[in-house]
């Protein structure tokens, strides 16, 4: 079963938008705390942002905060990551993660379950 499946990246310049989006099974996003985290080619996986089951909570890594937004549409079981003003240092291949396990979000890779394939964004300079 494929729980999370992630689409929307490509390759935009600086300074350009991109929209990431996760489908997720109905039952595995209604019980977990999402998030995005991104890994760039010789580098660890760090985290993007995350958001409560509720979106009451989010968080959001320094390096993305106020360019980055992550939201959730629990209707369509949905989560989301609106990318603006992009820049190339943001490459990397982004992956949704999801946390059944979690009462609360997290920003540690290790706490999430179950990810999906990953998404390549690309920015040019």
């Amino acid at each position: 079963q494929v729980q999370l499946v992630e689409s929307g990246g490509g390759l935009v310049q600086a300074g350009g938008s991109l929209r990431l989006s996760c489908a997720a099974s109905r039952r595995a996003f209604k019980m977990s705390p999402m998030g995005w985290f991104r890994q760039a080619p010789g580098k660890e996986r760090e985290f993007v942002a995350t958001i409560s089951r509720s979106s009451s909570i989010t968080y959001y890594a320094n390096s993305v905060k106020g360019r980055f937004t992550i939201s959730r549409d629990n209707a369509e079981n949905m989560v989301y990551l609106q990318m603006n003003s992009l820049k190339p240092e943001d490459t990397a291949v982004y992956y949704c993660a999801g946390g059944r396990l979690l009462a609360d979000p997290s920003s540690r890779y290790s706490d999430y379950d179950y990810w999906g394939q990953g998404t390549q964004v690309t920015v040019s300079s």
